[in-house]
């Protein structure tokens, strides 16, 4: 196996990305793979710059929705912290085929459930789920609980009533996980290579990359005007609300935290969730801007100086808010991309901290999304189409969009080669 990773020290060169896409046996266009190169350069510190880690090359291959080219980029480097390898796990798997499960999601995700679902009657049989989140893959087997987790992020998305409960069976239970997935499908979830014959027989990587698309929607759905008027106050100089609907929800609460700690006098800025929060100051600051004067949240995180110490006290100061979901110390001081965004994401929701524009906004009945748009946007999202549509009309101006729709349709009718 030709050997990417030189030097062995866990990262490759962006600048042989593509090359280590070919290895892997992904083809990508050039146009791809430079638009993936500006992604990731673009939110990368300073020092990390030029090159891709692991958790980088993994999240990227989730969203190309590729398991081979995750289980095989393994091979070329060497670093594999908390990464749980599963071997092939059914007749189709091809011998040697390999998945990596993050032992920090299992526990986010089950820890999240618990918060979330523990009161709800039907899910008595099945919550709590164990604290290390082991269970939690025979937990879906009978799809009541993912159907659950669907209407809590997206409420109403599926009737009580469709829901098998009680007396369950084989094919009830293969009833309630098809429902599950048709319903995934229709809130923008990507499916491709995932029926419920896979969940049943509760196939980790599988029922953790479903879960995160379920919950991440829930989280980003209450980024918007209608739910938050005071997103206004995040408009830069000369800019209109039509630019900020243009702006994907990481972008959003990235000029949120920034937005708060200009307000509370603090010079660092937050470019990525992940090396960036690593030490937990940017944190530590943004809760003590958003946080109601009788929650007591301090700033006392800060006077300690061993990082995973400071994580901790950082996330004691988090639960004052009931916000203590998703990252553990070790999650932040390592700066896992998804567990972060998600924490974000949720403090947003909870305490967004921005005043209430005076008067209604002008235009806003125009920019709100109709029903239409969002049934046409979350089946754009479902095809697996790359980037993620966020805004129906800005996101498919170039073109790619709609040329890898066509491609999907009717496979081999793009000629790539000719697309830049």
């Amino acid at each position: 196996l030709y050997k990417i990773d030189k030097n062995g020290d866990g990262y490759i060169d962006v600048s042989e990305l593509k090359e280590a896409l070919d290895v892997c046996g992904f083809k990508l266009p050039g146009w791809k793979v430079r638009q993936m190169i500006e992604e990731y350069d673009d939110q990368r510190k300073i020092e990390h710059r030029g090159r891709l880690s692991f958790d980088e090359f993994e999240k990227m291959c989730v969203e190309l929705k590729s398991n081979e080219v995750a289980s095989k980029f393994k091979q070329l480097v060497t670093k594999k912290e908390n990464l749980e390898t599963l071997g092939g796990m059914s007749e189709a798997s091809s011998e040697g085929t390999t998945h990596s499960v993050r032992l920090e999601e299992q526990l986010a995700f089950s820890d999240w459930i618990n918060s979330n679902l523990r009161h709800d009657p039907d899910l008595k049989h099945l919550l709590p789920i164990d604290a290390e989140g082991k269970a939690l893959y025979d937990k879906v087997k009978d799809g009541i609980l993912l159907c659950k987790i669907i209407n809590h992020s997206c409420p109403d998305t599926i009737d009580e009533r469709a829901i098998n409960k009680k007396n369950l069976t084989v094919y009830t239970k293969h009833e309630n996980l098809t429902l599950a997935l048709v319903s995934s499908q229709a809130i923008g979830c990507n499916i491709v290579n995932i029926d419920a014959h896979d969940l049943s027989k509760g196939k980790p990587h599988l029922v953790l990359g479903l879960l995160w698309q379920i919950i991440r929607i829930g989280l980003f759905n209450q980024i918007t005007l209608e739910n938050c008027p005071g997103l206004t106050t995040l408009l830069l100089d000369g800019e209109r609300i039509e630019d900020l609907m243009k702006l994907s929800p990481e972008a959003i609460l990235l000029r949120w935290v920034n937005h708060h700690l200009e307000r509370a006098g603090v010079s660092r800025r937050c470019n990525n969730f992940q090396g960036d929060i690593s030490d937990s100051e940017i944190y530590s600051h943004l809760l003590k801007q958003i946080a109601p004067p009788e929650s007591n949240v301090t700033l006392e995180a800060l006077l300690e100086k061993n990082q995973l110490n400071r994580a901790e006290i950082m996330l004691q100061q988090a639960a004052k808010l009931g916000c203590r979901s998703f990252v553990t110390p070790s999650d932040v001081v390592n700066g896992i991309y998804k567990l972060n965004l998600a924490f974000v994401a949720n403090l947003f929701n909870n305490h967004p901290g921005l005043d209430r524009p005076e008067g209604d906004i002008e235009g806003l009945e125009n920019l709100e999304e109709t029903r239409e748009e969002k049934t046409y946007r979350n089946w754009m999202n479902s095809m697996g189409v790359l980037p993620y549509v966020n805004w129906l009309y800005s996101d498919l101006a170039d073109g790619l969009v709609i040329f890898q729709l066509y491609d999907i349709i009717k496979p081999g009718i793009v000629n790539w080669n000719r697309v830049h």
